[in-house]
């Protein structure tokens, strides 16, 4: 197995590291990082900050645990196919654009509940997987399915969207994942030089 690259290691250490850290405030003083590094809705408590801090933090351990299983294993292989600068760039657009769709969403709803977790950076390294690798063999976990990563991708994408329309008090921020999937595609295609964007550099 080779070592996991710079930037996904740091990620890896900083989520897993605010997650416990998160707990033990809640033990020892009845408090979390939540009320100041949460992603709260307009007007309920929004800092500015807070569209970069809620994607370190994670409602239980098993949110935790997909996502960081999923930062290990797409944004390692993207880390070392673009290097540290670009897949830095990638993931920040992602997480970014993730939490302004969830704001968009949430101002729309009325929703006065907060938004937590990398989900939406993880489904921008997803996406950029599929991108880059789109005849990659990868197994679907449940049920263990092996297939394309274009089809994974188109999969999971599709999935949240029905959920995003369909599920709108499940407490899962659909609409944070597309998001941050469309934050991905716009980066790919500014890096490539297309439509929308006229001033990217092909690379």
């Amino acid at each position: 197995m080779p070592p996991i690259p710079p930037i996904t290691k740091w990620l890896l250490i900083v989520n897993v590291a605010a997650f416990f850290l998160d707990d033990l405030l809640r033990l020892a003083a009845g408090m979390s990082f939540a009320g100041w590094f949460a992603l709260w809705p307009l007007g309920h408590g929004f800092m500015p900050w807070q569209v970069v801090t809620y994607a370190f933090l994670h409602g239980d351990l098993l949110h935790l645990l997909f996502n960081m299983f999923a930062l290990w294993t797409f944004g390692s292989e993207l880390e070392r196919l673009w290097g540290e600068q670009r897949y830095i760039r990638f993931y920040a657009a992602s997480v970014l654009a993730a939490a302004l769709s969830q704001l968009v969403v949430t101002t729309l709803s009325g929703s006065p509940l907060p938004t937590v977790g990398a989900s939406g950076g993880i489904y921008g390294l997803l996406l950029g997987f599929g991108m880059m690798f789109p005849n990659r063999q990868i197994m679907l976990l449940i049920p263990p399915i092996p297939m394309k990563a274009k089809v994974y991708v188109l999969i999971f994408g599709l999935l949240e969207l029905y959920l995003g329309a369909t599920r709108t008090m499940d407490g899962v921020a659909h609409f944070a994942h597309l998001g941050g999937m469309l934050g991905a595609f716009l980066m790919i295609r500014y890096w490539r030089g297309l439509p929308p964007f006229r001033g990217g550099r092909r690379r």
